[in-house]
């Protein structure tokens, strides 16, 4: 199978690494590799078909080489630069505050991507709802690996893999969902995405808030659940992960000194209207993160106890 090239020149230093690190679901994610010489790898399941991705920075020449298989090749191919941030706006961003002041002279660059596929961004965000990194990457990684299907091309030695299309999510019986580690409560809501997944595809033409509101109504999902979708496929830079066991805590930590809750966090950002997302985003990117205490939660299951 041959590869479709691409190269890119963006018309800023352009971080792939950063941009593209959200769509990575743990270090283990069967759809993304990094290989040895810094590449990036991707499984995309795009409306075409099947691809992969394998995007290589050369920041001395000032260009981003990308190449694809499978066919769905010449559509992420098209994809890349709004994938790397080319669509982002962030001018009328300002930052404020001196730690988001710091985190700017150190990531000056970087941009938030999308990739206008919205179910890729909804199933695993929906698997990660209320439990902890540990267990939703698991049960994201056995959902990849039972029922979506190898990468095209050289995706295959790589043991890259593609997420199961909605077809293959509406058939994945309640007890197979238990075996994922994927409770019942989450799987009848990936299974109702499913149902309305070309519907939901259609959602990046609209306005943020429509599209929050949109995919607000489909049962099982909230805010939390649709702004992780939404800042990956469609870019939105005032996408807040409110509802999140860390991000408020952690900027209200970064910020002020001392944790927040989602109310605090609302009133502590609401001078970014519009831009909420992108302190979320250099918050994480400074790595500001508050103290953690306590102990680690165990990874549980989800199968019936007794009768």
């Amino acid at each position: 199978m041959n590869a479709r090239v691409r190269h890119w020149r963006p018309d800023w230093p352009c971080p792939v690494a950063q941009v593209l690190a959200p769509h990575r679901r743990g270090g283990g994610d069967p759809t993304y590799r990094i290989d040895a010489a810094g590449r990036h790898w991707r499984g995309i399941r795009t409306p075409v078909g099947p691809a992969t991705l394998c995007v290589a920075a050369r920041p001395r020449d000032g260009v981003v080489r990308a190449e694809a298989w499978g066919e769905g090749a010449a559509w992420v191919l098209d994809a890349l630069p709004a994938m790397l941030g080319a669509e982002d706006d962030p001018s009328g961003f300002e930052a404020r505050h001196p730690v988001l002041e710091q985190a700017l002279r150190l990531h000056p660059h970087w941009r938030i991507g999308r990739t206008d596929l919205v179910m890729e961004s909804l199933v695993p965000a929906i698997v990660e709802q209320k439990v902890t990194g540990k267990e939703a990457f698991a049960g994201f990684r056995s959902l990849v690996h039972f029922h979506g299907e190898r990468a095209p091309g050289p995706g295959t030695d790589l043991r890259l893999w593609v997420q199961p299309d909605p077809a293959t999510l509406r058939t994945v019986p309640s007890w197979e969902w238990l075996r994922l580690h994927i409770d019942p409560a989450r799987s009848r809501t990936v299974v109702q995405a499913a149902r309305v997944g070309p519907s939901l595809e259609r959602i990046t033409a609209l306005d943020h808030a429509e599209a929050d509101r949109r995919l607000r109504t489909l049962p099982g999902i909230g805010v939390w659940t649709s702004a992780e979708a939404r800042v990956r496929s469609m870019g939105d830079p005032d996408a807040v992960s409110f509802g999140d066991f860390h991000v408020a805590k952690d900027i209200g930590w970064a910020l002020t000194g001392a944790p927040v809750d989602d109310d605090g966090l609302a009133e502590l950002l609401e001078p970014w209207r519009g831009h909420r997302y992108r302190v979320q985003a250099l918050v994480g990117l400074a790595a500001l993160r508050r103290p953690r205490r306590g102990p680690r939660m165990s990874l549980p299951t989800h199968y019936p106890v007794g009768p």
